[in-house]
C-alpha cells in the first residue's frame, strides 16, 4: 500500500513530468507547475511529519530510532550487565519521545519553504540527483527548525536525571578534548538526531519513488495525472 509520503512524491513527479511533456523542461510555466507542485510537497512535508511526530515514530522504528550517544554506550553495557538497564532504557525512551514531540514543529517552516520555492529550485529538484527534493528542504529549513526542536528537546530530557549528569561530565570531557563537541550535549545530539531521523525518512521514500515513479500510482496520482493532461 503506497505511503503518504510516497503519493507525495509520486504527486511531485506527475506534476513536472505531466508539465515537462506538454511544454519541455524549460518552458515549465509557473501556472502549470507552481501551484500543484507546491500543493505536493505541502502534502509530503505533513506526511513525514505526522509518521515521525506520534508515538513510536521514532523509538519504534529502527532506521531512525535515537541510540544513546557513543560516547554513552560503553558505559550503557556496563549498566545492563550490574542489571542497571531500566535506568538505560529510560534514557533512551526520553530521547526518542523528546524528538517525537518535537518534529510536529517541522510542519510551519516546511510549508513556508514549499511557499517560497522558486521555479527554478522546482526544475532543480527534477534535475538533481536521487535525494535533491530532500537536500532542498534541508538546505532551507535545518537552521530554523534546530531553533524549534531544541526546547522542546531540552525540556523532555532535562526530566531524567542520567540526562542531567550526562550533561555536567559531557561538558568537562569536551573541554579536555575527550569528547566531540556534537556530542557534549544531550539535547544538541537529539535534536540533531531528530532532524537526521526526518530527512532521512523523506530521502528514502524520494529514491524509491524516482527509481519508479509511477509505480506507486494510487487513485489520487491517477485524478492528478489526468487533470494535468486534459
Amino acid at each position: 500500500m503506497a505511503t503518504p509520503l510516497r503519493i507525495f512524491i509520486g504527486l511531485l513527479w506527475l506534476v513536472i513530468f505531466s508539465s515537462a511533456r506538454a511544454a519541455g523542461l524549460e518552458d515549465i510555466s509557473q501556472q502549470d507547475s507552481s501551484g500543484a507542485l507546491r500543493q505536493a510537497l505541502t502534502q509530503g512535508a505533513s506526511a513525514a511529519v505526522a509518521g515521525l511526530g506520534r508515538p513510536d515514530g521514532f523509538l519504534g522504528n529502527p532506521k531512525v530510532k535515537i541510540p544513546l550517544p557513543e560516547s554513552l554506550q560503553k558505559a550503557e553495557k556496563l549498566m545492563r550487565k550490574l542489571g542497571m538497564g531500566k535506568r538505560a532504557d529510560e534514557l533512551i525512551t526520553t530521547m526518542n519521545r523528546a524528538a517525537e514531540a518535537a518534529v510536529p514543529e517541522a510542519k510551519e517552516l516546511l510549508v513556508n519553504s514549499v511557499k517560497q520555492m522558486t521555479l527554478q529550485d522546482a526544475k532543480g529538484i527534477l534535475t538533481g540527483g536521487d535525494d535533491s527534493a530532500t537536500q532542498y528542504f534541508k538546505r532551507t529549513t535545518s537552521a530554523p527548525l534546530t531553533e524549534k526542536f531544541l526546547p522542546i528537546v531540552k525540556k523532555a530530557t532535562e526530566k531524567v536525571k542520567l540526562a542531567e549528569k550526562y550533561n555536567r561530565y559531557a561538558r568537562q570531557a569536551a573541554k579536555l578534548g575527550l569528547l566531540d563537541e556534537k556530542d557534549a550535549s544531550l539535547e544538541d545530539y537529539v535534536t540533531q538526531k531528530a532532524l537526521d531521523g526526518l530527512f532521512l525518512m523523506i530521502a528514502e521514500e524520494e529514491r524509491a519513488i524516482r527509481k519508479n515513479p509511477l509505480g506507486q500510482a494510487s487513485s489520487l496520482l491517477q485524478k492528478v495525472f489526468g487533470a494535468l493532461n486534459k
